[in-house]
């Protein structure tokens, strides 16, 4: 037997979002900051320089910053009184800039180009249609066999 729950007690209706339950919304909120934080001093940042270079904590008045190469940290160093007075003019507090080198993340990977069927696997697949009983299975086959290139056309995408 089960104890129902007075109304005046239900704290929502159905499911809450993840990022609006207690640690983990802390959790996001950080996160949202430090994006935001990451956005504003990159912009500040000269081009090159800007894509080479991510923004990681805010920890006990340090900004910590994470470089592609030891270069890359070497020229956001001689940066860093532009970035402090940056950060100050956005309200996060900061008397220190730290540089780690750490591999930027890949970017993310592009669709992969599918290959056109060449006209031998459109005979192929033409030719099991026509050994196929099933009418709705064969037109499927046959409207495959369709989208091959032909001896005359020209692929649409070349590297």
């Amino acid at each position: 037997m089960q104890r129902e729950v007075p109304a005046s007690h239900r704290t929502g209706h159905g499911p809450q979002p993840i990022t609006e339950v207690g640690p983990v919304a802390a959790l996001a909120r950080k996160a949202g900051k430090l994006e935001a934080l990451d956005r504003a001093l990159r912009q500040t940042l000269p081009s090159p320089l800007r894509e080479q270079v991510r923004f990681a904590n805010l920890r006990d008045d340090r900004l910590v910053f994470l470089a592609s190469s030891p270069a890359w940290a070497s020229r956001l160093r001689l940066q860093q009184a532009q970035i402090l007075a940056a950060a100050r003019a956005i309200g996060a507090h900061a008397s220190s800039v730290t540089v780690k080198v750490a591999p930027l993340p890949p970017p993310d990977p592009q669709p992969e180009q599918s290959k056109p069927l060449s006209p031998a696997a459109a005979l192929h697949l033409e030719a099991a249609a026509g050994s196929i009983q099933d009418p709705e299975l064969r037109a499927m086959f046959l409207a495959l066999a369709s989208v091959a290139e032909t001896a005359d056309s020209t692929p649409s995408a070349t590297p």
